[in-house]
């Protein structure tokens, strides 16, 4: 998922402030969401009344990205559990393919209504073993 790195993104140094990111990565899952696992997103939230915070997050910030960058986020899904998944993003340049960000993020659904933790929904479950990288062990029983 390619996306310009637009002025607002940007602190006086003239680089990506590193929150920024943080909203990118959130467009992205959102796209995820709706591209990949055909599932609505926003509907999610009014509708179904399930939330998705996430509850760790690791990110390396390894190279600089500024106001006109092309960068490219592909996210990879490596583990569902039994109420969480985990995801591992990548920001690169489109052109010279150098790394900018790669983050972990651990996410839950969540009741809107009672606000814990709930089992994965069987419909976005579903979808997301299509997804899972088969690189990765999907056994994760264990998982909240």
């Amino acid at each position: 998922m390619d996306r310009l790195i637009r002025f607002q993104h940007c602190d006086p140094a003239g680089i990506v402030f590193y929150p920024q990111y943080l909203f990118m990565l959130n467009e992205v899952l959102e796209d995820w969401f709706e591209e990949h696992l055909g599932i609505d997103y926003a509907g999610m939230f009014t509708t179904r009344r399930i939330g998705i915070p996430t509850i760790r997050l690791e990110c390396d910030f390894v190279g600089p990205s500024r106001v006109g960058d092309r960068v490219r986020f592909s996210l990879d899904l490596r583990r569902i559990g039994k109420s969480s998944f985990e995801l591992h993003y990548l920001c690169a340049g489109v052109e010279k393919s150098d790394v900018r960000v790669r983050m972990r993020a651990v996410l839950v659904f969540m009741s809107l209504t009672s606000h814990t933790s709930v089992p994965v929904p069987e419909d976005i479950r579903a979808a997301m073993e299509r997804c899972l990288n088969p690189a990765t062990d999907p056994s994760a029983d264990g998982a909240r």
